[in-house]
């Protein structure tokens, strides 16, 4: 059985999420902007961001995701921003995307947001959960993406 859990939850942990996290997302000259990012991160009892989440089968972490105030991207008038998702190929299809997209909602709504946000390259995914494109933005490096939005 999958479970979601908050990185201050992961027993292993915060270095260990953040390497997993890092190999996900990172570059090889930044993991200690992940770790730090991460190890600054709040814990599921505190009403504040940035929060990172894994998603774990036997206890082992098959994906990730994050509500941050910001996934570096141009908008920065938009917050929080749903991030990091990321489920193991060996895992796909079986709806657990669509848990940590719903879990991230459900997480901005908890800390009483009206809106959650999201920045991709990815077409027709997002869609088919309720989110709706809203506008593009840039990423650091100038590059155009999709933002979505999804109204809680």
């Amino acid at each position: 059985m999958e479970q979601i859990v908050n990185v201050w939850d992961y027993e292993p942990g915060i270095e260990s999420a953040a390497r997993f996290i890092h190999g996900i997302w990172g570059r090889q000259e930044n993991f200690n902007f992940y770790l730090d990012a991460i190890s600054h991160a709040t814990n599921s009892a505190t009403p504040a961001l940035p929060r990172f989440y894994l998603l774990l089968h036997e206890n082992a972490m098959i994906g990730c995701s994050a509500l941050l105030t910001n996934d570096l991207v141009s908008r920065q008038d938009l917050m929080p921003w749903l991030a990091c998702l990321y489920v193991a190929p060996e895992f796909r299809g079986r709806a657990l995307g669509a848990r940590l997209l719903v879990h991230g909602i459900e997480e901005a709504r908890l800390l009483g947001f009206r809106a959650v946000y999201l920045f991709t390259d990815h077409a027709g995914y997002y869609e088919k959960y309720g989110w709706q494109r809203r506008d593009d933005g840039y990423n650091l490096f100038g590059e155009r993406s999709r933002i979505y939005c999804h109204q809680l």
